[in-house]
């Protein structure tokens, strides 16, 4: 078998054809918001507000409504129990997410293992990418679409708000509704991958791409062309690699993008663990 039958093979088959643009989409704009997740320090929030969507789309499918909107709702739901149980007692922050998305979490399963259904609503929590219906990749390519384009527009009101708050709220902005947006967008974009990774793993399709790009450049303008570029190639290759090695599809993806970040994380020129020595050891050798 050639490298262009190794390609072509899985793209035969149409559930395979869905799965890569599924993939793809949920990649790309996971990697985008994920550069601010990044810079802002929100991996830990990142983290809660994806587990907490999960009552907001099983109630969502209970009555028949878009997974978006239980989604969205639960996930600034959760935004506030946070704020609610840091402001009102003596529990800090990152005690108040564990607790509140863990606890909707929970409610989550819970929900699951009562609601009757013809589907397997596990596929929430881990995924079911091979199985994505045109109805799902539809909803999901809307989904997508919007979170993107409201990214790219906002852009540099979100990259003041990330690195000043303070001067954005100077200069007329609202850094509360921008913050509040991100969130919106944060929920929305964990149901886009949702039916790529599920639940338990969107929380890395949302950090580590970000993360991966911030130590290959200093320019934000740079990391939301990398961040994206870097998380496609993994989708693909994760996608590619389940497919002939018969693994699970969202955990390749989810195994790619961390095996790139390990390799930038020893090898980046400029941030890397071993790569900076090297980089140090050469500039030394040429002195003298």
């Amino acid at each position: 078998m050639n490298l262009i039958d190794i390609v072509l093979e899985p793209l035969s088959y149409d559930f395979m054809v869905r799965a890569l643009a599924t993939t793809l989409i949920a990649a790309v704009v996971c990697a985008v918001l994920s550069c601010w997740l990044v810079l802002i320090g929100w991996s830990l929030m990142g983290d809660a507000v994806s587990h907490a969507v999960l009552p907001g789309v099983v109630l969502a499918y209970i009555v028949g409504a878009p997974f978006a909107l239980g989604a969205v709702l639960f996930g600034f739901l959760a935004v506030a129990l946070i704020g609610a149980v840091r402001d009102t007692s003596r529990v800090k922050e990152d005690a108040a997410i564990g607790i509140v998305f863990t606890t909707l979490f929970a409610l989550g399963l819970v929900l699951i293992s009562v609601t009757p259904s013809q589907t397997d609503l596990n596929h929430i929590i881990f995924g079911n990418l091979l199985g994505v219906s045109e109805g799902d990749l539809l909803q999901i390519v809307v989904l997508g679409a919007v979170t993107l384009v409201v990214l790219v527009a906002k852009r540099r009101d979100f990259t003041l708000f990330a690195f000043d708050p303070t001067h954005a709220h100077a200069i007329g902005l609202n850094p509360r509704l921008l913050g509040a947006a991100l969130l919106g967008l944060l929920a929305l974009t964990s149901v886009v991958a949702l039916q790529a990774v599920g639940v338990v793993l969107v929380v890395a399709m949302l950090i580590i791409p970000g993360a991966t790009a911030y130590l290959l450049t200093d320019r934000f303008s740079r990391m939301l062309v990398i961040a994206p570029a870097i998380s496609a190639a993994c989708a693909i290759a994760g996608l590619y690699c389940s497919y002939y090695l018969d693994t699970a599809s969202g955990g390749m993806v989810v195994l790619a993008q961390g095996t790139v970040f390990a390799f930038v994380y020893l090898f980046s020129p400029r941030h890397g663990l071993i790569g900076t020595r090297l980089l140090a050891r050469r500039r030394r050798r040429q002195k003298g």
